[in-house]
């Protein structure tokens, strides 16, 4: 199995391949998501280390049920042969209600076939006020209109 576009990246491969990890991301679908990664896929996420789809989807779905009405944007930050770094916020209400806009950075590392095999992830939280929310789109892709990090000063 292949998931285009495949290494070595240039400027607007690297682009689309950050653009479809947001798009997955944003459907909230653990399996979906999942099937992007090699079946022995290394991640870093915080302070959690998994290994496999199997605890990518476990831990996926932990994820999303703390994680209330989730909104992703991703941004390249900088791509070379089969690595691709990223920065991204999300925005997310916990079950009291309070909002969060969590900020981070991906690392990424991709096999022949596209697949990724390692992602590294370093992600802050900050408390927000309803009001400051910025993505405001319906569950599920962002918009092609709609405003990315850069546009919005993040």
């Amino acid at each position: 199995m292949s998931r285009p576009p495949l290494p070595p990246f240039d400027a607007e491969t690297a682009a689309i391949k950050t653009r479809v990890a947001e798009d997955a991301w944003n459907s909230r679908d653990p399996d979906k998501v999942a099937l992007a990664y090699t079946p022995e896929s290394q991640w870093r996420n915080r302070e959690t280390f998994l290994q496999g789809r199997e605890e990518i989807i476990a831990f996926l779905m932990r994820k999303w049920a703390r994680e209330q009405d989730y909104r992703l944007i991703k941004e390249v930050w900088a791509f070379r042969e089969n690595r691709i770094a990223v920065r991204f916020a999300y925005e997310w209400r916990d079950e009291q209600d309070q909002w969060f806009r969590s900020y981070g950075n991906e690392n990424w590392e991709f096999d022949e076939t596209g697949l990724m095999r390692r992602r590294i992830a370093s992600i802050n939280d900050v408390p927000i006020e309803a009001r400051e929310r910025l993505f405001h789109w319906p569950q599920g892709r962002r918009p092609d209109e709609h405003p990315g990090l850069s546009d919005l000063g993040l």
